[in-house]
C-alpha cells in the first residue's frame, strides 16, 4: 500500500478528482489504482480567497516499490499502519463477571471489549435507557421536572449523549486505541466519514442510535446491561473489592469493578472517599456559554467566497489573561443549542449540544477560565465539588430556576439585559435575563471579558454587544482524580477508576480509549 500525504484539492472537487490527482502524483494511469482509501481529510482556510481540502490517502497498485522509487516524491511512501490489538489472556473465565459502573463511553467501550473477549460483563447504569432518558430530558427542558438519576448528565450514553458528539482527541495514541474507537462507532451506526475527518463528530441524534447498538451488541455477546441500578456501596475484603451494593439493598459479587461513573457522580465520589479510597482535588475550568450567529462565524472563518460551501464552521480560541489565567473555548457546537444540563435540585449548569446536521442558527461554545484547588474555598479532595455546587446554586437562584442569560455588552458593563439584539437565542430549557457577574466571582469575570475582546480581533464579530451569554458552565471535567497504579487499579485492588469521572479523560473519545485500556488490564490478569 502506498501512502500519499498533502494531496490538495479545491473545495468544489469531485470524488474522482482525488483518484486522478493521486495517479498523476504517482505517474500512473487512474485505472491502475486498484483501491483508494481516505486516511485523513482537513481544510486549509488560512487564505480566505483560496481554501482547499488536504487529504492523506492510501493507494493500492502493482509494483508499489517501483512506483515509489520512480516518483521520488516526499509526499509518497509505503503505508505502514499498525493495528490495535487486544491482549489474549488465554486463561479461564473469572468466577464472577466484571462489573462496570456507568454506561458512558468509558463503561460501554470497556464492556464491549470485555464482552468480545468472553468475559460476560455486567454494566450497571443509575439512569434510564437512552430512549426513556431522552423523553425525561425533553420533559425537563419543557416543564422543569428533573429526574436526579436520568438527565443530561446521567443515563445510557453518559453526559456526551447530549453534546455535539465530537470524536477528536489530543491524546497520544501509539497503541491505536483512537482508531479502534472510531471503527467501533462506525461499525455501530456512525457515518464512516468519521474515520478520516480531521474533526469528526456525530451529533446527539446519531449518538443515541450508536449507544443503543453497542448495548445490544454487548448483550448478544453474553453481557448484561441494567438500568435504574445505582451503585451505593462497595464490598471489600482484605484490601480487595469483592462486589457492589445496588440501590442500597442488592448485593452483587465481583472481583473486578470498573468505576466509569462520569464527572458528575458526586455521591459516588463521597462514597468512595468514606470507604478510605484516596481522592485528589484537581484543576478544571468554569465559565459561561456564548452564542453567535453561525453565518457570522462561517464568514469569519471561511470568508465570503466559501462561507456557504463548507458547512457550519468551528472555531478554537485561547488567551492567557493579564491575571495569569488561561481562558479558552471548550465544547464548541456549530449550529447548536445551549442546554440546561442540571442534575441536582436547586442547582443549574449549562452545556452545548448539536445535531448531526448542525442545522441550528447559532454557534455556541463554553468560554472557560482555569481554576485550581487554591481557588476552592474548602479543603480536601471534594473541595472542587463544593466549588461547582456554589456556582450552580448561584446560577439557579439568580435565574429563578431557569438558565440565567445576559448580552455580552451588558455583562461587560455590569447591568441586566432588557431585550435581545439581532442574535436570537437557541436554548433548550427555560431562560431569563440576570446579572451573570453576580454568579461568577470577579477574578473570573475579568479574564473572560479580556479574552472576549481579544477573540474579537481573531473572529470578526466575536465581541459584538448582542452575543448571548448563559451560565454557568461548571461541568467541563471532573473536579477529582482517583489515583491508580500501573495496572490501572486504585488502592483497593480490583477497583479500576476509569474515564472522565476518575480524572483520566476529557471527552467522548478519550473516555472510550480509557475504557479500552482498563479492559486490556483486566484481560492481562487472565480470565
Amino acid at each position: 500500500m502506498i501512502r500519499i500525504s498533502q494531496l490538495k484539492l479545491p473545495v468544489d472537487h469531485r470524488e474522482e478528482d482525488i483518484r486522478n490527482k493521486a495517479a498523476k502524483l504517482l505517474r500512473i494511469e487512474p485505472a491502475a489504482i486498484k483501491s483508494l482509501k481516505l486516511v485523513r481529510q482537513s481544510i486549509d482556510a488560512r487564505k480566505k480567497d483560496d481554501i482547499f481540502y488536504i487529504y492523506t490517502v492510501d493507494v493500492e497498485t502493482d509494483r508499489e516499490a517501483q512506483v515509489i522509487k520512480r516518483g521520488r516524491n516526499s509526499q509518497v511512501s509505503l503505508a505502514e499502519e499498525p493495528k490495535y490489538r487486544f491482549p489474549d489472556s488465554g486463561g479461564k473465565k473469572p468466577a464472577h463477571s466484571p462489573v462496570i459502573v456507568g454506561s458512558g463511553p468509558a463503561g460501554l467501550f470497556c464492556g464491549l471489549m470485555l464482552a468480545q473477549a468472553g468475559y460476560e460483563p455486567l454494566i450497571l447504569e443509575r439512569g434510564d435507557d437512552v430512549d426513556t432518558r431522552r423523553e425525561k430530558v425533553e420533559r425537563f427542558w419543557k416543564e422543569g421536572i428533573l429526574d436526579e438519576n436520568s438527565n443530561v448528565q446521567f443515563g445510557e450514553g453518559g453526559a456526551g449523549t447530549f453534546s455535539d458528539g465530537k470524536l477528536n482527541t489530543l491524546v497520544k495514541d501509539p497503541g491505536k486505541r483512537n482508531q479502534k474507537v472510531l471503527e467501533i462507532f462506525a461499525d455501530h451506526g456512525a457515518d464512516p466519514e468519521i474515520l478520516y475527518q480531521q474533526r469528526p463528530h456525530i451529533g446527539t441524534d446519531v449518538l443515541t442510535r450508536v449507544v443503543k447498538n453497542i448495548r445490544r451488541h454487548i448483550i448478544e455477546l453474553g453481557g448484561q446491561v441494567r438500568f435504574n441500578a445505582r451503585v451505593t456501596d462497595l464490598i471489600t475484603e482484605n484490601g480487595h473489592v469483592r462486589g457492589v451494593v445496588v440501590n442500597g439493598k442488592e448485593t452483587i459479587a465481583a472481583d473486578h469493578v470498573v468505576l466509569a461513573v462520569g464527572h458528575s457522580a458526586r455521591d459516588t465520589f463521597s462514597m468512595i472517599w468514606e470507604k478510605g479510597i484516596p481522592l485528589e482535588a484537581k484543576s478544571f475550568a468554569v465559565g459561561l456559554r456564548i452564542q453567535h450567529p453561525q453565518a457570522m462565524i462561517n464568514e469569519s472563518q471561511y470568508g465570503i467566497k466559501y462561507k456557504d460551501l463548507l458547512g457550519p464552521a468551528p472555531y478554537k480560541v485561547t488567551w492567557q489573561s493579564s491575571q495569569g489565567r488561561g481562558v479558552y473555548s471548550f465544547c464548541m457546537c456549530p449550529g447548536g443549542y445551549v442546554v440546561d444540563a442540571s442534575s441536582e435540585p436547586g442547582h443549574l449548569a449549562v452545556n452545548g449540544m448539536s445535531y448531526h446536521d448542525r442545522g441550528g442558527k447559532n454557534a455556541n461554545s463554553a468560554l472557560i477560565v482555569t481554576v485550581t484547588p487554591e481557588d476552592f474555598p474548602g479543603q480536601g479532595p471534594l473541595a472542587g465539588v463544593e466549588f461547582q455546587r456554589h456556582l450552580e446554586k448561584a446560577a439557579f437562584d439568580h435565574g429563578g430556576g431557569k438558565i440565567p442569560i445576559q448580552l455580552y455588552g451588558d455583562f461587560k458593563e455590569g447591568r441586566v439585559s432588557g431585550d435581545f439584539g439581532d442574535v436570537e437565542p437557541q436554548i433548550r430549557g427555560g431562560f431569563r435575563f440576570a446579572d451573570l457577574r453576580r454568579i461568577l466571582p470577579n477574578h473570573l469575570c475579568l479574564p473572560l471579558i479580556e479574552a472576549v475582546e481579544r477573540f474579537g480581533c481573531r473572529i470578526r464579530g466575536f465581541s459584538r454587544y448582542d452575543s448571548i451569554l448563559a451560565g454557568v458552565e461548571s461541568r467541563t471535567s471532573s473536579p477529582v482524580r482517583i489515583p491508580r497504579d500501573g495496572c490501572l487499579q486504585s488502592s483497593l485492588l480490583g477497583l479500576y477508576p476509569c474515564g472522565e469521572g476518575a480524572g483520566y479523560a476529557g471527552g467522548i473519545t478519550s473516555a472510550a480509549m480509557d475504557g479500552l485500556r482498563v479492559a486490556e488490564e483486566i484481560a492481562k490478569g487472565g480470565k
